[in-house]
C-alpha cells in the first residue's frame, strides 16, 4: 500500500494505482473520456489532467501510478485552464444536435462540459463534415460526426471481444471510427460499445429513438439469458422495461452479451396477450385463459378466483398428477411449488423439461454459457433439498389426469416448446403458468388454461448460477396485476386468498429524474 493526498484528502491505495484510480477511490470527480476501468490505458483524449507536487508539467492521471507521498490536485487554475482547453477541442467539430441525439440525458460531454467547461468558444471556422448513420451492424448506428475518437470501442474489440472489426481511418480532423471491409460489427457483444461510448456516436438499433432516458427509472437486477447470471440494470417505465445493460460486478465485470439484452423482450408481451387491454383496473377475460378478476381495498389488490376450472384444483382428487418444470424460475420459488408437490401429491410424477441439454456446457470463453436457463443449478439444489427426483425426458401426457406447466420466461431459447404443448394437451386437465404468451395458445383445447406468471421483474428471489453462486434479486415492478409467482400459486392451490401490493400506482408517463438535476 502507498500513501498519496488527493486535492487535500490523505488515502491509501494499493502499489501499482493509476492515480486516476486513486481520485475515484477518494470521491473526487475528475475530467477523462478515453479512459475506462475495463480497457488498457490509451491516453488520447488528454482530459484527466493534473498537478503533482514537485513536477513541473502537468501529467495525464490515467497514465501515472501512485508513489508515495505523492500530492496531487486537479483543482488548481492551470489545471482548469487545460481541461477547458482540451474539452474546446473536443468540440470544434462536435455538432450541435443535442436535442435530436438519443445519448442526451446521459451523455458524458454534456456533464463534462458542464462541470469542467462553460468557456467561451474562439473557433469560427466551419466544422468539418462527416459520415452520419453509419450502418456498422446488426445492432449498432455510427454518427461520426458525434464521435470524439476516444477509441474505446476499438479497444473493446482488440481486447474484450477479441474480433477487430472496428479502427480509426484517416488522419487529423477527418479521422473516422469505422469497420474494416468485410467485418461488421456483429460480434456477440457489440452492443458493449454503445454502452461504453461517451458520446452519442455509438447507438442501439434496438433502442434508438425509442424513449428518453429521464422518462426511465433504473433497478438493479440478474440476467435470466443464461446460467452466467450477469449483473445488470433494467430501465422501465409505466409502459414496460425498454432495455437492459451491463451493472458492474464480479460475474459479468463490464459487459453483457448482446443476447441477454433480449430478455427484456420477454417481460413486455404478456401485458396484451394475456389480459388484453385494462379499463377502470379490471381485466379483460379470455375463456379458459385468464386466471381471475380482482378488487382492491387500501391499495392492495385481492385475487378472486372465477374459473371454476382453476379454483377447484385439488391435487389429492387426481390419481396421477404431473409437473413439469424448467429452470426459469427463483429459488425460493422452487422450495415453495416443490414443497407443496411434495406433501399434496407425494412427489411424484416430476419432469425437468430441458433445452437443449447437450449444449449446457459450451462456453464462449468470456460469458456466454450453453445452458440457457438462469437456475437449472438451483432447481436440482431444491429437488436435492425436498428428496424429490426428476426425470429428464417428457413422457406422453395421456395417462394423466392433471399436468401443473411451469413454462419457461424466454420461450425462444426451447426449440421444441410446440411439440411440449402438443404432449401435454394429451392430459386430462392442464394448468399451463408462463410469463408470455405462446403461440399455440389459441389451438389448444379447452381443458388446457394459461395462468399469468410473473416475470424476473415483477418478483423478488434468487438464481444460482453455473458456478453455484447465489445471486439476490429484488423486485423492479409489477406490470401485469394479475400474474402470479410460485409462492401464489401454492398458495392459491393450498386454498388460501392471494394478495399483492403494487409496486407503483402508474398515472402517466412524466421525468423520473426531475428532483435529480445538477447545478447549471
Amino acid at each position: 500500500m502507498v500513501k498519496c493526498t488527493i486535492n487535500g484528502i490523505d488515502i491509501e491505495v494499493e502499489a501499482g494505482t493509476s492515480v486516476i484510480e486513486a481520485f475515484k477511490q477518494a470521491g473526487q470527480d475528475i475530467a477523462h473520456y478515453c479512459w475506462h476501468p475495463g480497457l488498457s490505458v490509451a491516453g488520447v483524449c488528454r482530459l484527466c489532467m493534473v498537478e503533482i507536487e514537485g513536477n513541473p508539467r502537468l501529467q495525464i492521471a490515467c497514465n501515472t501510478q501512485v508513489a508515495e507521498g505523492m500530492k496531487v490536485t486537479n483543482q488548481s487554475e492551470m489545471v482548469k485552464d487545460a481541461v477547458k482547453w482540451g474539452l474546446d477541442f473536443h468540440l470544434i467539430n462536435h455538432p450541435l444536435d443535442c436535442p435530436i441525439c438519443d445519448q442526451a440525458g446521459e451523455c458524458g460531454l454534456q456533464d463534462q462540459y458542464m462541470h469542467f467547461g462553460k468557456y467561451d468558444p474562439e473557433m469560427a471556422l466551419s466544422k468539418v463534415k462527416k459520415h452520419k448513420v453509419v450502418d456498422l451492424g446488426e445492432r449498432v448506428v455510427l454518427d461520426s460526426e458525434r464521435c470524439i475518437l476516444c477509441s474505446r470501442c476499438v479497444r473493446f474489440t482488440e481486447e474484450v471481444s477479441k474480433s477487430n472489426e472496428l479502427g480509426i481511418f484517416n488522419r487529423g480532423d477527418r479521422s473516422e471510427i469505422g469497420t474494416f471491409d468485410g467485418m461488421p460489427l456483429n460480434n456477440k457483444y457489440s452492443v458493449n460499445t454503445v454502452d461504453i461510448c461517451p458520446v452519442g456516436a455509438l447507438t442501439s438499433k434496438d433502442f434508438r429513438f425509442r424513449q428518453r432516458v429521464w422518462f426511465l427509472k433504473d433497478k438493479p437486477s440478474v440476467c435470466t439469458g443464461c446460467s452466467t447470471g450477469c449483473n445488470i440494470d433494467v430501465y422501465f417505465n409505466k409502459d414496460g422495461v425498454w432495455r437492459v445493460k451491463p451493472h458492474h460486478s464480479d460475474v459479468n465485470g463490464y459487459w453483457m452479451c448482446d443476447e441477454g439484452r433480449d430478455i427484456y423482450k420477454a417481460v413486455n408481451p404478456i401485458t396484451t396477450d394475456f389480459v388484453g387491454e385494462r379499463e377502470n383496473k379490471k381485466a379483460v377475460k379470455k375463456p379458459n385463459r385468464i386466471l381471475s378478476a380482482h378488487s382492491y381495498h387500501d391499495g392492495k389488490m385481492e385475487f378472486i378466483s372465477t374459473a371454476e376450472t382453476v379454483s377447484s384444483i385439488e391435487l389429492g382428487s387426481f390419481s396421477n398428477p404431473a409437473l413439469i418444470v424448467t429452470g426459469q424460475y427463483s429459488n425460493e420459488e422452487y422450495d415453495s411449488i416443490l414443497g407443496f408437490w411434495k406433501s399434496k401429491a407425494g412427489g411424484k410424477n416430476i419432469f425437468h423439461w430441458q433445452n437443449q441439454p447437450e449444449q449446457w456446457q459450451d462456453f464462449d470463453g468470456l460469458l456466454i454459457r450453453g445452458d440457457k436457463n438462469p437456475n437449472t443449478k438451483g432447481l436440482l439444489a431444491s429437488l436435492e433439498k425436498h428428496g424429490l427426483q426428476a426425470q429428464s425426458q417428457l413422457p406422453s401426457m395421456e395417462g394423466f389426469d392433471f399436468v401443473l406447466v411451469l413454462g419457461p420466461e424466454n420461450q425462444w431459447v426451447y426449440d421444441n416448446i410446440s411439440q411440449v404443448a402438443d404432449q401435454v394437451s394429451q392430459a386430462k386437465k392442464v394448468i399451463w403458468l408462463s410469463a408470455c404468451h405462446l403461440e399455440k395458445a389459441s389451438q389448444m383445447p379447452k381443458h388446457v388454461t394459461f395462468v399469468p406468471a410473473k416475470t424476473f421483474v415483477e418478483k423478488s428471489g434468487s438464481f444460482t448460477n453455473f458456478e453455484g453462486k447465489v445471486q439476490s434479486f429484488a423486485m423492479v415492478d409489477v406490470f401485469v396485476e394479475e400474474a402470479l409467482d410460485l409462492q401464489q400459486v401454492t398458495q392459491w392451490f393450498a386454498g388460501e386468498r392471494v394478495t399483492a401490493s403494487l409496486a407503483h400506482p402508474w398515472q402517466s408517463v412524466h421525468n423520473e429524474f426531475i428532483h435529480e438535476r445538477g447545478e447549471l
